[in-house]
C-alpha cells in the first residue's frame, strides 16, 4: 500500500504559500512589520493588526534554499564564535552579510519594530546586533526563572498556572506586556481592544484542542496513520496565525483526517513494528529522513513536539484575565520543550503515551539552551525503557549534517528493538 499526503497538507502548504506572497508584497511595499523571536508573546501582535516575522521561522525558510552553509562559512570569516546558537542566529547572520538579493524575498525591509524574550544567553545579543545594523527598535522580554519548576507541569498549567509560574513572575510579564501593548498602539495608531482579546485567547483554546485529538487519535491508533513530515505542516502552519477562523478550521478539517484513516485503517507503514520520537525542531533540510527506517524496520516516527505541545504548551484558562493568561503560556513555553526538569518527565510521559521504541535526540552543539538540557531527558527516557540516540548536528546548518554515518549509527538499535519483539 503506498502512503497517500493528507489532503489537509496540500490545503495548510497552499494557504501558507498565499499567505506568504500577500505577507511579502506588503512588507517589501513599506508596510510596517515586527521580527520576533518564536517565544515571545506573537498574540498581541495578532491582535493589534501587525504582520510578523518570525526569528526562527525566518532561519528555516533559509535553511530550506539551502543558504545556510554559505551563511555559516561567511560567520565564521567575520569572527563570530563557533558556540553561537545557529538556529536563532542565522537571519543576523544573513543581514550582516549585507547581500539582499542572495535571501529569500531579496531580503527582509527594516522592520517596525524587533522583539525578543531573553531565554537563552545569547538572544538580547542577537537582537541588539539586528538593532545596531537596521536602526529598528528593540523590546526585550524578561524571562524569570520559576524557583521550583514541578515536573509534571502540564497537569497543572491549564488551570493552576497562577501556582505553578508564581504570582510575581506574571506580575512582571504582564507589566511587560502592557509596556509592548502602549508601543504597538503608537505604531499602529490602533487601540488595544481586551474584550476582542479575550476572545482571541478563548479561539486560540478551541484550536489547540483539536489537536490534542489529533495527537490522541495518532497516539491511540493501532499503526500511525500520518508520517511527522506532515504533522509538522498541519500543526504549525496554523499555529503561526493561531485563533483565525482558518487555522480553526484547519485544526479541525485535520483532525478529521486523522479520525478518517485511523477508521478506515490508513497507515505509513503497513507493518508497523516500531515506533520512534522525533526529540528537537524540524531537521529543516532534510525533512525526508524521517522515511529513512520504513521500508528496511518498519520503523514510523510516530512523534514530534509540535502536535501534543499544542495542547499542553498553549491551553490555559483565562480566569477573567486573558492578558495574565498570556503571561502564563508564555513564561516557560521554551524551557519546557528544552530544560530540565521541565522536558524529562514530560518526554517520558509522551512517549509512554504514543508507546515509543526509540526516540531520536536531536542534539544542536552550538546551541546552549535547546541543546546540552536534552541529555538530562535521554537519561530519563532510557530509565523508561526507551533506547535514545543522540544526533548531534543542527537544525538549519547542514554543514554539520551526515546521512549516512545517522543512518549507519541508528540501523543497530533498530535491530536490536527487532530483535527484542521477536523474542517476546
Amino acid at each position: 500500500m503506498t502512503y497517500e499526503p493528507l489532503r489537509a497538507t496540500r490545503a495548510a502548504t497552499e494557504y501558507q504559500r498565499d499567505w506568504l506572497k500577500g505577507l511579502r508584497a506588503e512588507i517589501t511595499s513599506g508596510a510596517q512589520y515586527a521580527f520576533v523571536n518564536a517565544d515571545t508573546p506573537h498574540e498581541l501582535f495578532h491582535a493589534m493588526g501587525m504582520p510578523i516575522v518570525t526569528n526562527q521561522w525566518w532561519s528555516a525558510v533559509i535553511a530550506a534554499k539551502q543558504l545556510s552553509e554559505f551563511y555559516f562559512d561567511h560567520m565564521q570569516a567575520i569572527g563570530y564564535h563557533e558556540r553561537l546558537a545557529r538556529y536563532s542566529s542565522l537571519p543576523l547572520i544573513a543581514e550582516l552579510e549585507g547581500d539582499a538579493e542572495r535571501q529569500p524575498w531579496g531580503g527582509l525591509p527594516v522592520p517596525s519594530m524587533l522583539c525578543a524574550r531573553q531565554s537563552a544567553d545569547d538572544h538580547q545579543k542577537i537582537f541588539a546586533l539586528w538593532a545596531e545594523k537596521t536602526g529598528a527598535p528593540l523590546t526585550l522580554l524578561s524571562a524569570p526563572a520559576v524557583p521550583d519548576p514541578l515536573p509534571d507541569w502540564w497537569n497543572r498549567a491549564r488551570t493552576d498556572w497562577e501556582a505553578l509560574y508564581h504570582g510575581d513572575r506574571l506580575d512582571l510579564m504582564v507589566a511587560e506586556f502592557e509596556a509592548l501593548i502602549a508601543e504597538l498602539e503608537n505604531l499602529t495608531v490602533r487601540k488595544f481592544d481586551r474584550a476582542e482579546f479575550a476572545s482571541y485567547m478563548q479561539a486560540i483554546d478551541r484550536q489547540e484542542r483539536l489537536f490534542e485529538e489529533a495527537s490522541d487519535l495518532i497516539a491511540d491508533a493501532p499503526r500511525c496513520p500520518i508520517r511527522i513530515s506532515e504533522q509538522i505542516p498541519n500543526v504549525m502552519i496554523p499555529q503561526w496565525h493561531r485563533g483565525s477562523d482558518w487555522a480553526i478550521a484547519h485544526a479541525r478539517r485535520f483532525r478529521d483526517e486523522i479520525h478518517e484513516r485511523v477508521e478506515t485503517g490508513v497507515s505509513v507503514v503497513e507493518n508497523e513494528r516500531i515506533r520512534m520520537m522525533w526529540i528537537g525542531a524540524g531537521l529543516w533540510f532534510d525533512t525526508s529522513f524521517y522515511a529513512a527506517f520504513e521500508d528496511s524496520h518498519g520503523a514510523v516516527f510516530a512523534w514530534s513536539m509540535y502536535l501534543p505541545f499544542a495542547a499542553d504548551g498553549y491551553i490555559r484558562a483565562d480566569h477573567g484575565d486573558p492578558l495574565r493568561a498570556l503571561a502564563a503560556r508564555v513564561s516557560a513555553m521554551n524551557e519546557q520543550l528544552h530544560q530540565p526538569p521541565w522536558v524529562n518527565s514530560w518526554m517520558v510521559e509522551q512517549a509512554k503515551r504514543y508507546r515509543i521504541d526509540v526516540a531520536l535526540m536531536l542534539i544542536p552543539e552550538h546551541d546552549r539552551f535547546s541543546g546540552h538540557g536534552s541529555l538530562y531527558a535521554k537519561q530519563a527516557l532510557e530509565a523508561a525503557g526507551i533506547k535514545v540516540v543522540e544526533v548531534w548536528s543542527d537544525m538549519v546548518d547542514k554543514r554539520d549534517w551526515d546521512r549516512d554515518a545517522v543512518v549507519d549509527r541508528i540501523t543497530p538499535v533498530l535491530d536490536v528493538v527487532l530483535h527484542e519483539k521477536e523474542l517476546t
